[in-house]
């Protein structure tokens, strides 16, 4: 019976989605829909890495090695310190963990309002307060209990990313 097959508007709202990146700037972010949600793409520069490799910014971070929900938040290939395939792409779901909001950037480093005086860049949530690291892991002691999503995701080439698919197939 062909009632049962998903409609062509179902069949969309799961699709993966092909964003070019080729002319993404370090430091740079672009912002993309998937499943009806918006997806970050950040081309970190050299100094956002290298703040993620702080070891005294892991002390602070709710789950640094995302371990928490990590079956559904985190895929295997991004469980790492960049949470990331290639460490100056981040691919993450900009909606907060804590009632659904989406994260500001904060990429300035250094003291600001609502920020810690040894900020090192990232996101801030606007609602409660919630701020994650340049890798979308959460600190501690905010009202957001995980890290931000990482969707499935894979490169095509290096100017290219589907999100929504990986190797393992469809999300």
């Amino acid at each position: 019976m062909s009632t049962f097959a998903p409609s062509e508007r179902a069949k969309a709202a799961g699709a993966s989605v092909e964003v070019d990146i080729a002319g993404l700037a370090p430091g740079e972010m672009k912002t993309v829909e998937w499943r009806g949600k918006p997806v970050w793409i950040l081309k970190r520069t050299t100094e956002m890495m290298a703040s993620l490799k702080d070891t005294k910014t892991d002390a602070e971070l709710a789950d640094p090695n995302s371990e928490r929900n990590k079956d559904e938040l985190t895929p295997e290939y991004a469980r790492n310190e960049f949470r990331s395939i290639k460490p100056e792409i981040l691919v993450a779901v900009g909606i907060c963990s804590h009632l659904g909001c989406s994260p500001g950037t904060k990429f300035q480093t250094g003291p600001q309002p609502s920020l810690p005086d040894d900020w090192h860049g990232g996101f801030l949530c606007p609602c409660h307060g919630s701020t994650f690291d340049l890798a979308g892991r959460v600190y501690k002691n905010k009202p957001a209990p995980d890290n931000l999503q990482v969707p499935r995701h894979m490169f095509l080439g290096d100017g290219k990313i589907v999100i929504g698919k990986d190797e393992k197939g469809e999300a």
